[in-house]
């Protein structure tokens, strides 16, 4: 009797137990303790990035915090109908209503598709999958030669229908350069740039001199410059790069147009690093140490500050850029000209980019279309000082990571009393120029020349070597560009032995070049 009773008891105990679980008050509860079970199981024994991780891009309306695709990972599936229709759609939405006159309030809505284009790129680069790959190519070709048309050059038929990719194939990666446009105008300090470069600082990183044709840069200044390569044997030579043979000039009209060169020269540059310099920057180190400044590994994008000048002073400036930017990066958030609205942002002097960071390319393509002629003529040159503001504007639009040196810039010159109202006289640094440091606060660049004042008539053969410096402190700027301006309410600083050296014998140098010049 109990052998048959004690089954029938664990028979009636099972009953219950089920009638328990399958009781409609319990059995969410019991759904959820299963769900979790499985998702434990999962995550276990197959890991994202496993052969049995989520293909995300067949669940469009799942909700995940994992970060974006990175060049390190890779997506294996291919793009469902859904997604190709939309591919499809944004392509020819950007194709049949390109960017169009009037351009001032379309600045933001130009760096919110090349988002999108930047993040094509990235899983056209990402992904295993060839059609997939050739999908997404074939989106980024037709967008970026309806937007930017100087790409497409009549003399290279492949730009007609791949137009980035023909540029970035262009590219030697990795690699990195010096790039310095000038003209005839400007030769004598490119001259003296790139002599102190190879003679004085000793620095072997290839440059590239890029003009206009050959109305804009002579022969006989070509052939000058070249010779500057320097006394090492190992040294490389001074390349040459006309830009009217990589791009359109219809749209650009680049012979006459500046500044606009600059944006154009980092864009066509072989160089996949670009250290972009104006022909009268001045350095006080190698420029080798620019590729070694923390922002730059971080970021890809390092840019300079200007003075802080002038606040409140362009609230239309202001009013313009926040219409633009409809969410500021911490970049700006952390800028005195974003928050307390000086005058102007940038120095773009020297410029250093990472072409081959989809992000930075895409960036530097909007800073080229804020240069071309139209563009410029209308806005860009219009509401700011030539390209100064628009390396900034351009990276931040297109959502590329870019980073400020920490400083706004200082100055390099003499101590002098300066007239701070009736009675009050302080001491102060005044020069012609402005100055920047490296990562650790010593000094690296200025922008101005290494003549006293380039721009005072009867001034044009004047050097003198600068004693003393001033950083993040108050600026007195001079009524005229020609016209002294000073830093006053700072530590008065003294250039360092080597630091006088290396502006003596560059001075030096660029005298003996100077008779070069006027010779050709």
């Amino acid at each position: 009797m109990l052998a048959w009773s004690e089954p029938k008891l664990l028979l009636s105990q099972k009953m219950s137990l089920l009638t328990t679980l399958f009781n409609p008050r319990n059995f969410r509860l019991v759904i959820a303790a299963i769900a979790t079970t499985c998702i434990l199981f999962v995550l276990l024994f197959f890991p994202r990035g496993s052969a049995a991780s989520l293909d995300m891009t067949r669940f469009p309306d799942l909700k995940t915090t994992q970060p974006p695709i990175t060049a390190t990972e890779t997506t294996h599936a291919n793009l469902t109908t859904a997604e190709v229709t939309l591919l499809t759609d944004l392509t020819q939405y950007f194709t049949d209503y390109p960017i169009e006159k009037p351009f001032k309030e379309r600045y933001g809505e130009l760096g919110r598709r090349l988002r999108i284009v930047r993040d094509w790129l990235t899983l056209a680069q990402t992904t295993n999958n060839p059609t997939t790959r050739a999908l997404y190519q074939d989106a980024i070709e037709q967008v970026v030669a309806t937007q930017f048309p100087f790409l497409t050059h009549p003399s290279h038929p492949a730009t007609t229908t791949h137009p980035l990719a023909t540029l970035r194939a262009s590219f030697t990666a990795p690699s990195a350069g010096i790039v310095i446009p000038t003209s005839d105008k400007t030769v004598r300090y490119a001259a003296h740039l790139i002599g102190a470069l190879r003679s004085v600082l000793n620095s072997t990183l290839p440059i590239q001199v890029v003009y206009a044709g050959d109305s804009d840069l002579a022969a006989r200044n070509r052939d000058l410059l070249a010779s500057l390569a320097g006394p090492s044997p190992t040294a490389p030579t001074i390349e040459f790069l006309d830009i009217l043979t990589v791009f359109d000039d219809a749209t650009l009209q680049l012979q006459t147009g500046g500044w606009a060169i600059k944006a154009f020269a980092a864009l066509a540059s072989r160089f996949e690093t670009v250290i972009l310099a104006d022909a009268d920057a001045v350095f006080f180190q190698q420029p080798e140490v620019l590729l070694e400044h923390e922002a730059f590994v971080q970021r890809g994008a390092l840019l300079f500050h200007d003075r802080l000048l002038w606040q409140y002073a362009f609230e239309e400036r202001h009013q313009w850029w926040h219409s633009q930017i409809r969410r500021p990066s911490a970049v700006m958030n952390d800028s005195r000209v974003w928050v307390e609205k000086y005058a102007e942002e940038g120095d773009s002097g020297l410029v250093v980019l990472n072409k081959g960071r989809a992000e930075i390319l895409v960036g530097l393509l909007h800073v080229c279309w804020q240069n071309s002629y139209e563009v410029r003529e209308e806005t860009t040159y219009k509401i700011t000082y030539g390209d100064k503001e628009s390396w900034w504007f351009g990276l931040e639009l297109a959502g590329a990571e870019y980073e400020f040196s920490r400083h706004y810039g200082g100055i390099v010159g003499w101590e002098s009393p300066v007239e701070r109202g009736a009675q009050n006289v302080v001491d102060g640094v005044c020069s012609f120029v402005i100055a920047h440091v490296d990562a650790r606060d010593r000094l690296l660049w200025w922008n101005g020349s290494l003549l006293k004042n380039k721009g005072q008539l009867g001034m044009e053969n004047e050097y003198q070597v600068p004693e003393k410096w001033m950083i993040d402190a108050e600026w007195v700027k001079g009524a005229r560009k020609q016209d002294a301006s000073c830093m006053v309410n700072g530590v008065i600083r003294d250039l360092t032995g080597e630091e006088k050296r290396v502006l003596e014998r560059s001075i030096e140098l660029a005298q003996s070049l100077d008779k070069l010049v006027q010779l050709g």
